[in-house]
């Protein structure tokens, strides 16, 4: 029993001189507790949508402001054309417009119907469904207030139209994340443990006595996975396209860049992340929880990023997932060109210069 209490004891005072371990054994519980109590919900809240009001009558301005007022619907913009609904989808600044024909209430008070015309943005099928099923109820609601004590019941008919997506297929929203999520895997995690593998086995000593560079060594370590990925992104589209019917509507050429572009922050990632560990079993563990997780739950891949306190939302920026994630939705999905995804390309490129030059001055030159 004194054995057992001692190998106790010593087994304590290993995790406590592991200070890595010791953060990851103390602070990944903590995160994954906040991280899956507040992302998961399938519910859509505080979702932004315009008002294109061709009526402008009593009627519409108390729909607008019922929507705006509910917790799900923030009102944005009140714009004055179609042309306009396209370019508020192709920002990102709208997930729905609700359109109001002209005599609006006039059709109600003296035809006892009128139209209400909804149209979303469905690049992200689930989330298009719950915004037009919520505005729908909002309206039917609205409807049912003001036929009471009226002999005849008005009558409002909502048409709902999806672009981008119109038969609504899972595959539009999951195959941009599965991208995202399979180049975080196979980059980060290879590229995390090839130099420690080398200090683990021995022969990171030749490569540091010999006359190549520091930066020669990172980047020679990893332009093959540069190359495998590459392949993978090929592989990846050639399925999404002719197995899982989800059409390429942009530029293929801007589609490889940026995958590429992310694929080198990735490898950047990874870099750093063998650079600054000793075994490659932490490698390994730190690029699995450090990249799968978020990349899973806050890129906006599985759970909307509206949906999170704001806390989350403001962490999520800091992975490279999310960025690419809406390139791909953008590119792949709406057919925009570089010119629409321009910032969060040069957020990706700005990420990569960082990663590697933190790789480089944290690459040590002589093994203690």
């Amino acid at each position: 029993m004194k054995q057992f209490f001692s190998f106790v004891k010593k087994e304590f005072l290993h995790i406590l001189r592991d200070r890595q371990t010791l953060l990851i054994l103390l602070g990944m519980p903590i995160a994954l507790i906040m991280i899956f109590g507040f992302a998961l919900t399938t519910e859509v809240k505080n979702a932004k949508f315009a008002v294109l009001d061709f009526s402008k009558d009593v009627a519409t301005k108390e729909l607008t402001s019922e929507l705006d007022a509910s917790r799900y619907f923030d009102l944005v913009a009140e714009i004055h054309s179609y042309k306009e609904i396209q370019t508020l989808f192709h920002r990102g600044k709208a997930s729905i417009v609700i359109v109001f024909p002209p005599s609006f209430y006039s059709d109600l008070q003296h035809l006892n119907t009128a139209p209400i015309q909804i149209i979303a943005d469905a690049s992200d099928p689930n989330v298009a469904t719950t915004l037009t099923g919520y505005a729908t109820n909002i309206i039917m609601n609205y409807q049912k207030r003001l036929t009471l004590n009226k002999k005849l019941p008005y009558t409002i008919q909502t048409e709902v139209r999806m672009l981008y997506n119109p038969q609504l297929k899972g595959s539009f929203s999951f195959v941009p994340g599965v991208i995202s999520m399979i180049l975080m895997l196979v980059c980060t995690m290879m590229t995390a443990i090839t130099i420690v593998r080398e200090k683990e086995i021995g022969t990171m000593e030749v490569l540091l006595v010999s006359p190549i560079q520091p930066i020669k060594i990172i980047l020679a370590k990893a332009v093959p996975y540069l190359l495998i990925s590459i392949v993978n992104i090929i592989s990846i589209l050639i399925i999404s396209v002719f197995v899982l019917d989800v059409p390429i509507k942009g530029s293929l050429v801007l589609l490889l860049s940026e995958s590429i572009l992310f694929t080198i922050t990735c490898l950047s990632f990874g870099l750093l992340i063998s650079t600054s560990t000793n075994s490659q079993q932490m490698a390994m563990f730190i690029s699995l929880t450090g990249m799968f997780l978020p990349t899973v739950m806050l890129s906006g891949f599985m759970f909307p990023i509206e949906n999170m306190p704001w806390i989350l939302q403001v962490i999520s920026n800091i992975f490279p997932a999310r960025w690419f994630y809406q390139i791909v939705r953008a590119v792949m999905i709406k057919g925009l060109p570089l010119s629409s995804v321009w910032k969060e390309t040069v957020i990706l490129c700005g990420m990569t210069v960082l990663l590697l030059i933190a790789s480089l001055k944290n690459f040590k030159i002589r093994l203690a």
